[in-house]
């Protein structure tokens, strides 16, 4: 059995709360201070918690902000059924855009953004949060094909990456407003979209 990479078990007590402690310590400075300014020292002084702790259990900035994006997938609300394959994909846009347009995880997000396009490491760790939430979200729609409401042969990955794509290139590119009526319409276009055989394999 392979050995779990450093921060990323889940342990119960005094180490879970060291964890939480840490990870909202590096959390916060991403999100004042960016990628490039991060200082395991500063998340350890912010956590409250020993430098050698920090040290042993992450080692690097890399590896924490790796142990960071898997919380937040993990903490991440679970998919809505609704019974319908607009309503779920609104709910999933719903879901993002508040996400993103929350101040203090918008800027977290644009930070881990934008290290993952210089850094490997950061990199994956962002690919493994999409992968994880993607699959959290696909079996909507291949419920809505059981449903005869896409078409066979529909990728349910893509669908789910065609609703939340405008939103991050909203947060990414431009100073608009990134509020619900956003959201409904990146689900509109996608269920369209679906319909009309986009996503077919």
């Amino acid at each position: 059995m392979e050995e779990a990479n450093p921060g990323t078990v889940r342990p119960g007590g005094r180490t879970a709360r060291v964890r939480a402690a840490v990870l909202r310590a590096a959390g916060d400075a991403l999100a004042e201070q960016g990628f490039a300014h991060l200082d395991l020292a500063d998340i350890a002084r912010r956590a409250d918690v020993g430098k050698t702790t920090v040290y042993r259990r992450w080692g690097t900035v890399t590896s924490l902000v790796a142990d960071l994006l898997v919380d937040m997938a993990e903490q991440s609300l679970p998919r809505t059924e609704t019974g319908s394959l607009l309503g779920d994909l609104k709910a999933n846009a719903r879901l993002v855009q508040r996400t993103l347009a929350d101040p203090r995880q918008g800027k977290l997000f644009k930070a881990v953004i934008a290290a993952a396009t210089c850094d490997a490491g950061t990199a994956d760790a962002l690919h493994r949060f999409y992968a994880i939430r993607i699959a959290e979200w696909a079996p909507c729609v291949r419920q809505a094909i059981d449903r005869g409401e896409a078409p066979e042969g529909t990728d349910p990955h893509d669908v789910i990456r065609a609703v939340s794509a405008p939103l991050y290139y909203r947060l990414l590119t431009s100073a608009d407003p990134l509020d619900e009526a956003t959201a409904d319409r990146a689900a509109e276009a996608a269920v369209a979209a679906t319909r009309a055989g986009a996503y077919r394999r």
